[in-house]
C-alpha cells in the first residue's frame, strides 16, 4: 500500500485495458536513410546532366554531307590547320572557257559622235575650217569652228572633259598631229581643239 492519498488515477475498472496513464515514450523512432541517398543520388545525376550535356545542344549542328563526300574533298585538299571544318556540299567543277573578251571601259572607246568644237589662235584666216574639214571626213562631229577669242596660246592643245573623253583626244591628236592633251572641265565642251602657233 502506498503512503499517498488516493486520487482519480486510482479508480481503474478491473475489466479496463488501461494501465496507468499513458504518456508518450521517451526513445526516438530511427529514420531511415533510403529516401534520402535516392534523393542525393537523384540530385548528382541531374547536376552531371547539366555540366556535360546541357552546354553542347547549342554548339552541335549536324553535318548532313554524306560520308562519300567528305572523304573526296578531305582527300582532294587537304588542310593543314588543326581546327576542325565543316565541309559543304561539293561544288560543281566548272569547265574552262574560252578567255572572255576584253570589255571596253570609256577610257577605251572612242566616239566619233562626239561633239567637238574647233578653235583658231593663230591669227591665220580658214585655219579652223580647214582642220574641221579634216575631222569631218574622218567621221567625227564638229558642233563649231569659230576664231579663239580668249588668252593667247602657246602651243596647240586638245582639251577633253573627263576620263570617258580620254580615248577620243588621242585619236584626235594622231590625227592632227596634236600632242599636248589637257583634261579640264572648264570649257564646258566634251572635246576642244585650239589651234596655236605653228598649226597649219
Amino acid at each position: 500500500m502506498s503512503n499517498y492519498p488516493r486520487d482519480e488515477f486510482d479508480r481503474v475498472l478491473e475489466n479496463s485495458a488501461r494501465h496507468g496513464v499513458h504518456r508518450s515514450s521517451l526513445e526516438t523512432t530511427k529514420r531511415s536513410l533510403v529516401p534520402l541517398m535516392v534523393f542525393g543520388a537523384a540530385a548528382l545525376c541531374i547536376g552531371l546532366l547539366a555540366f556535360l550535356i546541357v552546354p553542347n545542344l547549342g554548339t552541335n549542328k549536324t553535318d548532313t554531307t554524306p560520308i562519300a563526300a567528305v572523304q573526296t574533298t578531305a582527300s582532294a585538299s587537304p588542310t593543314t590547320s588543326s581546327a576542325p571544318t565543316t565541309t559543304a556540299a561539293p561544288t560543281p567543277v566548272q569547265t574552262p572557257s574560252a578567255a572572255p573578251t576584253a570589255v571596253p571601259t570609256p577610257d577605251s572607246v572612242v566616239n566619233k559622235t562626239t561633239p567637238l568644237s574647233i578653235y583658231n589662235a593663230t591669227g591665220v584666216s580658214g585655219l579652223a575650217a580647214k582642220y574641221s574639214a579634216t575631222v569631218t571626213a574622218d567621221g567625227w562631229t564638229v558642233a563649231q569652228a569659230a576664231n579663239w577669242a580668249g588668252a593667247v596660246q602657246g602651243t596647240s592643245s586638245i582639251i577633253y572633259n573627263g576620263v570617258a573623253q580620254k580615248a577620243n583626244a588621242e585619236a584626235l591628236s594622231k590625227l592632227l598631229g596634236i600632242a599636248t592633251l589637257i583634261d579640264s572641265a572648264e570649257m564646258g565642251q566634251p572635246l576642244v581643239v585650239i589651234l596655236g602657233p605653228g598649226a597649219k
